[in-house]
């Protein structure tokens, strides 16, 4: 499963990733992550075992575990969200959103899944317009 979203501006607190991931883990999961002291103080207090790979790439797996996922699924958003110019930080969420459903989509790519997509995305009724929709009001 992956989890994408801000958690805050400048460093990572071992609360903020509480309020983020505490509630998906157990002691029996292993925390695989870069060399962030958040990451370590969080799993000490949570007693929850950690792997920590530094950015220099030296050490890229520890057994079978790696955050080489982690970093292929960054390397693909930073890729995707580059189409858009720059994006706010107030709607940074949505797009991590966005993002998330585009690759679950392309993951269960096959043909039950994608005829399912086609399917649905018929189904619902388009009224509204491009005129429509620019002549609006919207409000933040």
């Amino acid at each position: 499963m992956t989890f994408s979203q801000t958690l805050g501006m400048g460093r990572l607190t071992k609360e903020q990733l509480d309020k983020a991931i505490g509630h998906k883990l157990s002691n029996e999961n292993v925390l695989c992550t870069d060399a962030w002291r958040a990451f370590k103080t969080y799993a000490t207090e949570k007693e929850i075992s950690i792997y920590q790979f530094k950015s220099d790439g030296k050490i890229r797996t520890k057994g079978l575990y790696h955050i080489q996922n982690v970093n292929n699924y960054h390397r693909r958003l930073k890729g995707w969200i580059q189409r858009f110019n720059g994006v706010a930080t107030k709607y940074l969420n949505n797009y991590l959103a966005w993002f998330q459903v585009l690759e679950s989509i392309l993951h269960q790519r096959n043909e039950v899944t994608m005829n399912d997509i086609i399917i649905k995305r018929n189904s619902i009724p388009n009224i509204e317009t491009y005129d429509t929709l620019r002549l609006s009001k919207f409000t933040v």
